[in-house]
């Protein structure tokens, strides 16, 4: 357990740092998630044979087609991130789009006929308050587009789990490699009708593009989707928010970002708030 416990950790972390080694490459942002997605899923695809994965999604068809909804929605959100990450910077773009987990708890009584409970309302309340306090600074000073870019990330998010949950007959690796899939080739098309497919990548650019799209995405969802299943489900979801912490960190320690006061309030009452109606009840 304590092994399948430090990749589960290790994922978060990498995935936390996506800000940082996005900063340093020099591309558009939808061309930085079109190359992320592309390796990624090629790395992925290649642990996927050389394990003799069985691709189950023929016998499901419905189940792949809510897999393909979350794909798209998962390429769409990362772009909007992206864009958000080079509009606002990183740790406020990471608070926005963490946001994505509070909106699939409001929806789930009527999706999933889960009971929105007291406690879960309050928490919902604090990560609205987060929000304002945290945004309500950027909104005036910095980038109101980039902010909503963030918010934008958040509601596909919010789109991604809803219809990944709905695929419950795919799970696994399978269920990565083909979403992680779907996500590059819904970018690609983006991509392709945008500007063709024609990338320069600067050299300095090259490594962090490589470690973005190798270590971050292939070998990050690997670690993720291979441990969650042998992980308690309250513990899954608690450290689920070491991801943006780790972000928000990250971007003060090392892009020298800086958060006001009431900024700093705000991300405790987002993630605060978040983990509040996640323990819920349990």
């Amino acid at each position: 357990m304590s092994r399948v416990f430090f990749k589960y950790i290790f994922a978060l972390i990498l995935f936390g740092s996506n800000g940082i080694v996005a900063s340093r490459i020099d591309l558009n942002s939808y061309e930085i998630v079109f190359l992320r997605t592309m390796i990624g899923s090629i790395l992925l695809i290649a642990i996927f044979v050389l394990n003799r994965g069985k691709l189950m999604l023929r016998k499901h068809k419905k189940d792949f087609a809510f897999l393909a909804v979350s794909g798209v929605a998962m390429g769409t959100s990362w772009m909007f991130l992206y864009e958000a990450y080079a509009q606002i910077g990183v740790s406020v773009a990471s608070l926005c789009y963490y946001c994505g987990p509070v909106i699939v708890m409001i929806l789930a009584p009527l999706l999933f006929k889960e009971k929105l409970t007291p406690t879960k309302i309050l928490g919902f309340l604090a990560v609205l308050i987060g929000i304002f306090l945290v945004n309500g600074y950027g909104a005036a000073a910095v980038n109101r587009f980039g902010i909503l870019c963030g918010l934008a990330s958040a509601v596909m998010y919010a789109f991604m789990v809803i219809f990944n949950k709905k695929a419950a007959a795919i799970t696994g690796l399978e269920n990565s490699v083909l979403q992680l899939f779907i996500a590059f080739a819904a970018v690609a098309v983006f991509v392709g009708f945008r500007q063709g497919f024609m990338i320069e990548i600067p050299a300095e650019s090259i490594i962090p593009v490589l470690v973005l799209g190798l270590l971050n995405t292939g070998i990050g969802c690997y670690l993720y989707f291979s441990s969650i299943g042998k992980i308690p489900v309250q513990t899954v979801a608690i450290c689920g928010y070491l991801e943006p912490l780790s972000a928000v960190l990250f971007s003060v320690i090392f892009l020298n970002e800086k958060l006001l006061p009431l900024q700093i309030i705000g991300a405790v009452l987002i993630i605060g708030g978040a983990i509040r109606c996640e323990c819920s009840g349990k």
